[in-house]
């Protein structure tokens, strides 16, 4: 088997620029702060998996002040994603770790419930296919797990859409590329998503509180 490495794709969790989607119902500082705590989140689950090496593949650039005094854990490397669309950051992320010999899984911060067995499960799944993908609720995808880089499942990708998990399945048909599809999982980018969120965190109570306020 190949050695395995987690991209986390990841956005500073800086007011007004993360988690934009959420302001509405948290605050742009609301909104940042929960965007630090899945971030925290994402990042120990991935390092407890002990799959293999972690990444943060960040913008803005890792020296870049937003990301100073985040109290993260210094067990893991540091990337820029650079510029360009999503897909094209996520492309050269995935064309770095497999011409290097690593197998990738590409992941976001926006899915709390992945956890350390669905990182097993998706890095299991390769033994047996050329890649995994554990689509979410909306018609994205949090997680995709590849062997090799093609470049066509990043490129004229309407990203953030409903069709984005479609698509990519459908383009993975066309070039021959095995996948194992995981369970759909709910991510977090709406108001209403909050209701997914684990209840420890204190979010949902005072989500369906702010809906019955707003109800009335």
């Amino acid at each position: 088997m190949m050695p395995i490495r987690i991209v986390i794709m990841a956005k500073a969790p800086v007011a007004g620029f993360a988690k934009t989607r959420l302001i509405p119902a948290l605050g742009a500082e609301g909104a940042a702060q929960l965007a630090k705590k899945m971030l925290s989140h994402t990042l120990a689950t991935a390092l407890a998996s002990k799959l293999g090496v972690v990444e943060i593949c960040a913008t803005p650039d890792p020296k870049d002040p937003a990301w100073q005094n985040l109290d993260l854990p210094t067990n893991m490397v540091w990337t820029a994603q650079g510029d360009g669309d999503l897909g094209e950051r996520m492309a050269r992320a995935v064309a770095r770790s497999t011409s290097a010999g690593e197998a990738v899984l590409l992941i976001g911060t926006d899915c709390p419930a992945i956890d350390v067995f669905t990182l097993h499960e998706a890095a299991q799944a390769l033994h047996d296919y050329d890649a995994s993908l554990l689509p979410t609720y909306d018609g994205g995808y949090a997680l995709l797990a590849l062997k090799s880089f093609e470049n066509r499942l990043f490129e004229n990708m309407l990203w953030s859409t409903s069709t984005v998990a479609l698509k990519t399945l459908q383009i993975m048909a066309q070039i021959d590329c095995e996948v194992k599809v995981l369970q759909t999982l709910h991510d977090i980018d709406e108001p209403l998503d909050l209701a997914q969120l684990p209840v420890d965190w204190g979010y949902v109570d005072s989500h369906k509180a702010n809906l019955n306020s707003n109800a009335v």
